[in-house]
């Protein structure tokens, strides 16, 4: 049965908007109990069928699992399920499959109730002791697949340990059948208990268990206590944390200490001193330090008299009608013990010495990385400071303050929250110490420490919202009334200001206790309806609306606005820098003086100061809280545009950002209408010039962009002076931004045929502006980031466009042409690069208003690209764009650059990219094979590339990737079929002295072995001198060169038949297909080769020594 419960409102607003949904399953019962006793009955049916019991386990698996919340709907199932498997367990007919699958489904069952509980229900009768034992011992420790069978029959030997007899009863006569003494069933549990300590799997838990349960018992206390903890500080002396194994029977050996019974006198500073030798607080495992943490506490309380402290502060009673029976007064008097009683109580009680280093291990364990040690070393602190005098207790508690210095990391100051809180809880950090402890709790609230590009510190404002649900349990609303103004606003400042969900709920759930418990907190109940749970849980209602409503209660005003200014303004998060400053320019109409008078002054210097992130916040705070102080002023109603128009006094002071310097120089810098202040131009101009030299990145890239948004006024005779200024600078984003400013300052200074070049682009200073960013496009710079010249390579094709359709607009008659280097972009091989300059490519083709005049083929490219394809034709995609792109290779202007950018493109990494590309290069040149024309002046372009690009790795490499695919597909054949062709000598001399000049001359000479072979299908010397060069290759002195080259040669010998006469192949191939011997055995073979081939021998040169 599932309950649905649903609370929905409305607004009050004409729009009914819907405020809150909140919807929650309640699970009513155990609704599946029918299907479940189904599956249980059928596991002696499906057993033997490994698929069916696997679909059995996993339907029961989802049954269960849906419970894992509220397991206590089980409870009255609980005995029919267990009976139906014991039953199972108990047959003698039941295979040991089948047991094991029996206890498989208890575990699931168990897994879900949780072991404390169900293990309760296993039958402990003095009948059930020896099956259980006897088929616990028939388990094998080391099968994988039935440790749930052990982990079972452990717990349930732990229950059948509680029955009130003495176990050597059960032993009867210990002599067996044949004459030989049976063990003893204590001796046989306890092997065993010591057996599975050691293990690596989930049984070790159920030992410690059944050793808690085990060693309690009377009469094993008195016989084997002693020696158990013996033989167990020997494994945990004689053991590492350094193998996994070692880790594991130290894991065991603590675990099973850890627990309940009582020690020996004698061993107790033994088992310390053995813990502080084995340093386990500095291991590396977290399990152990925690075991370790929660061993010495134990430690700690057998040093101490288990009592009641009598000076702990004590609120009410536990009887609630006790406490409705009392009075306040008498509530308030019973709070406090009187401090003679308190002295007579602990006169004479001693404080053994031990108890300092357990003290002092704990203090370790609250500074522990891992949360479990630290919560388990706050208990521990808790439990032995309730045992000390008061005066003890109290240094104790001074101890725990001492987590909270900035000095330590953010470990310590959630470990100091944790421990404050389980004493305040306990009534043993007094009222007198609340001074001390509830400002720092405060600085916890909102502590944070940036680590590199995040932070943490959200574990410890959690702690902290804890540590404050705990005071107002603990103390009477009297005890807290100093502090509840600092702790209101703390914890509402964390309610609704931080940036992690989990810690702005519990912040609103410590207030809405605080409200309930205390009673005192300024309008609680009021906040509450605003900032509950679910309100909480959306961050930028939480800044925009729930503070103003907060704000609204002056107690809390001025605390809210200080924390946004100091703490969230320079936040490392730009989401919660961007909220704050919404957030306060909606609280200045709360505290408008304060805002003027107090927190701007406080802003500006920051506003100018070396740190990124707070000058950024502080800017925008500024600018909000300027803003809303003139809507303020005018009752009326993006950056400094704000300050602008609130009509601030800014002018004396140069406050610059760039996303609204235009608004400001507008507003400040014009000596009348569209006329700068000429002192205040050449200072500003001059200034951002300057920057643009900077040795900062981010001073350049900010100089840049704000020269590009300077208006016209500004830059009216200084065009050409910021224009060409250090565009081509070390910085790629500098370079970027400053292209994206010279299209920005031209666009601003219009056109102008006969204009002046410092007031406008005209004919003197266009071909300037025009080599500035064409040459921006050939910047092809990579770090470790990759190519990062592509951001240039945009911005340049941005504006590009901008520029021309402005001249296009105005002076067509001063255009220059750019549609070649927009076309071999389109042709690249990285998908954004090149789909951005195919668009910008089209649309000046197609472009209208203006027309763009001067296009080289213009007819010709309306037909290749034609009007619709500049919106379907997708340019990302490698199999639409090249299929077009190949095509203007027709076109003699076009040729060299679209080739070039192709080249780049099919001898690229990306398989799609690579694929396309080079398919349908190889369909244009399958269409001109027939026109020697036309490949001849293709032939021509290629080498010219080639030859251009030698030291160039970035097309030499791809380029020779190209031309070996092209020698393997035969598209030179017509080439191939003339003696010494100008081409293929040319290409072959190209080829002979790339590995000379390359910069990767390894990556070179691998790509060098399959264009050498390809090019022997030429004729004539060209052939010869291939095959020269491939035999001088066969006795290079690296054998990974030799090998490649015969190997080459090989698959060349089998594909080209005309290379070597018919008579002499077969002797080729056979020298050729074994040439990994020695050098001088190479030698001989390669001369052969060459008698062979009618090649001449290579010659050795000797070398001459001056």
């Amino acid at each position: 049965m599932t309950l649905m419960e649903t609370e929905s409102g409305c607004s009050g607003g004409d729009g009914g908007e819907l405020d809150a949904v909140v919807s929650a399953c309640v699970l009513g019962g155990f609704s599946e109990a029918s299907e479940s006793r189904a599956l249980l009955s059928s596991l002696p049916d499906v057993h033997g069928d490994m698929m069916a019991s696997e679909s059995t386990t996993e339907r029961f698996l989802v049954i269960m699992n849906r419970y894992q919340e509220q397991p206590h709907l089980l409870d009255p199932h609980l005995e029919w399920m267990l009976n139906i498997i014991l039953d199972i367990v108990r047959s003698e007919k039941s295979p040991p499959s089948l047991v094991h699958l029996s206890f498989k489904f208890l575990y699931i069952i168990c897994k879900v109730r949780g072991y404390k509980i169900f293990m309760q229900l296993f039958p402990h009768e003095v009948a059930d002791v020896q099956p259980v034992l006897d088929l616990l011992t028939r388990q094998d420790p080391k099968d994988s697949e039935t440790w749930e069978t052990r982990y079972m029959l452990l717990l349930w030997l732990s229950m059948t340990c509680l029955i009130p007899f003495d176990l050597y009863r059960l032993d009867g006569h210990l002599e067996s059948d044949s004459g030989q003494a049976r063990e003893p069933i204590m001796d046989r549990i306890l092997a065993i208990a010591k057996s599975y300590l050691l293990v690596s799997d989930c049984s070790r838990d159920a030992a410690s268990v059944l050793i808690s349960k085990f060693m309690t018992r009377p009469d094993v206390k008195q016989k084997h206590l002693g020696d158990f903890l013996d033989w167990n500080l020997t494994t945990i002396s004689q053991t590492s944390d350094q193998s996994m194994r070692d880790i594991m029977v130290l894991d065991g050996a603590l675990q099973s200490l850890v627990t309940k019974h009582t020690l020996p006198i004698a061993l107790k500073p033994v088992m310390l001193h053995c813990l502080e030798q084995k340093q386990l607080s500095e291991s590396s495992q977290a399990m152990l330090r925690k075991l370790c943490v929660k061993l010495i506490q134990r430690l700690g309380l057998t040093f101490l008299k288990p009592r009641l402290a009598a000076w702990r502060y004590q609120r009410g009673n536990r009887s609630l009608a006790a406490n409705l029976s009392m009075s306040q007064s008498a509530i308030v008097a019973a709070a406090v013990t009187p401090e003679a009683q308190v002295q007579k109580q602990e006169e004479d009680y001693d404080i053994p010495e031990d108890v300092e280093t357990v003290i002092e291990q704990l203090l370790v364990g609250l500074k522990d990385k891992e949360t479990i040690v630290r919560w388990s070393a706050a208990k521990g602190i808790g439990r032995v400071t309730g045992r000390l005098p008061k005066e003890l207790a109290d240094e104790v508690v001074g101890s725990v303050l001492d987590c909270f210095s900035f000095q330590e990391t953010d470990n310590a100051w959630h470990g100091g929250c944790l421990a404050l809180a389980e004493l305040g809880r306990r009534g043993l950090l007094l009222p007198s110490r609340l001074t001390d402890v509830v400002p720092l709790i405060v600085k916890s609230l909102t502590y944070e420490e940036k680590r590199g590009a995040c932070s943490v510190g959200s574990n410890v404002r959690d702690a902290a919202c804890y540590v404050c649900w705990s005071f107002a349990r603990a103390y009477e609303p009297k005890e807290l009334k100093p502090f509840v103004t600092d702790i209101a606003s703390a914890l509402l400042i964390t309610t609704v200001f931080d940036r992690d969900v989990n810690c702005r709920r519990a912040a609103s759930a410590a207030f809405q206790e605080n409200v309930g418990r205390q009673g005192t907190f300024p309008h609680g109940i009021d906040i509450l309806t605003a900032a509950d749970y679910f309100a909480v849980g959306n961050l930028t209602n939480c800044y925009l609306n729930i503070s103003v409503y907060i704000a609204g209660f002056p107690e809390y005003t001025k605390a809210m606005i200080d924390h946004l200014a100091a703490m969230k303004i320079n936040h490392w998060d730009g989401v919660i820098r961007e909220l704050a400053t919404k957030a306060l320019h909606n609280l200045t109409p709360q505290a408008p003086d304060y805002m003027a008078a107090t927190v701007l002054p406080q802003l500006l210097p920051v506003a100018v100061g070396i740190d990124l992130h707070g000058r950024h916040g502080a800017i925008l705070a500024c600018a909000e809280i300027t803003h809303a102080l003139y809507k303020l002023g005018l009752q009326t109603d993006s950056l400094i545009e704000k300050l602008s128009l609130s009509k601030m006094p800014f002018k004396g002071d140069p406050v610059i950002v760039v996303s609204a310097l235009s608004a400001l120089c507008e507003e400040y810098y014009q000596a009348d209408t569209g006329q700068a202040d000429s002192d205040m131009q050449e200072a500003l101009v001059s200034q951002y010039i300057e920057g643009l030299k900077s040795p900062q990145m981010l001073a350049r890239c900010g100089s840049a962009l704000a020269l590009g948004c300077l208006p016209t006024f500004m830059i009216h005779g200084k065009v050409m002076q910021v224009c060409l200024e250090d565009v081509l600078g070390t910085f790629t984003e500098a370079r970027r931004d400053a292209v994206r400013a010279v299209a920005q300052v031209c666009v601003k200074a219009g056109v102008c045929a006969q204009g002046s070049s410092d007031s406008s682009l005209c004919s003197e200073n266009v071909a300037e502006v025009y080599g500035v960013l064409l040459d921006s496009m050939t910047d092809y710079t990579t770090d470790s980031r990759g190519d990062v010249g592509a951001w240039v390579r945009e911005a340049a094709m941005s504006s590009l466009m901008e520029v021309t359709l402005q001249v296009a607009g105005d002076a067509p008659e001063i255009l220059s042409c750019t549609m070649c280097c927009l076309a071999q972009q389109s042709a690249e091989k990285i998908d954004r690069s090149r789909a951005h300059a195919g668009s910008i490519f089209l649309r000046l083709l197609h472009s209208t208003e203006p027309a763009v005049p001067h296009i080289p083929h213009r007819e010709e490219l309306l037909n290749i690209f034609p009007l619709e394809t500049a919106t379907s034709l997708n340019w990302n995609a490698p199999s639409q764009a090249f299929r077009y792109i190949t095509k203007l290779l027709g076109l003699p202007q076009y040729q060299r650059h679209t080739l070039l950018g192709i080249t780049v493109s099919v001898g690229g990494i990306t398989q799609s990219t690579v694929e396309f590309s080079s398919q349908w290069l190889f369909d244009y040149l399958r269409g001109i094979q027939g026109d020697a024309t036309a490949m001849t002046q293709f032939g021509d372009t290629l080498l010219i590339i080639f030859r251009d690009n030698l030291r160039n790795d970035r097309v030499s490499i791809p380029f020779l990737k190209m031309l070996n695919q092209m020698l393997a597909n035969g598209c030179f054949e017509i080439f191939a079929t003339q003696e010494n062709h100008p081409f293929c000598v040319e290409l072959l001399n190209l080829c002979k002295d790339l590995p000379l000049i390359a910069e990767n001359s390894v990556h070179v000479d691998r790509l060098l072995f399959s264009s050498f072979c390809g090019l022997v299908q030429f004729q004539g010397e060209v052939k010869k001198k291939v095959l020269s060069q491939l035999l001088m290759l066969l006795c290079h002195h690296f054998p990974v060169v030799r090998k490649t080259t015969a190997s080459q040669m090989y698959e060349t010998m089998l594909t080209y038949d005309d290379v070597a006469d018919a008579e002499v192949l077969d002797d080729v191939m056979t020298v050729l297909s074994d040439t990994n011997c020695d050098l001088a055995t190479v030698r001989t073979h390669r001369n052969q080769l060459c008698d062979w081939l009618g090649v001449p021998r290579p010659q050795v040169i000797a070398k001459v020594t001056k």
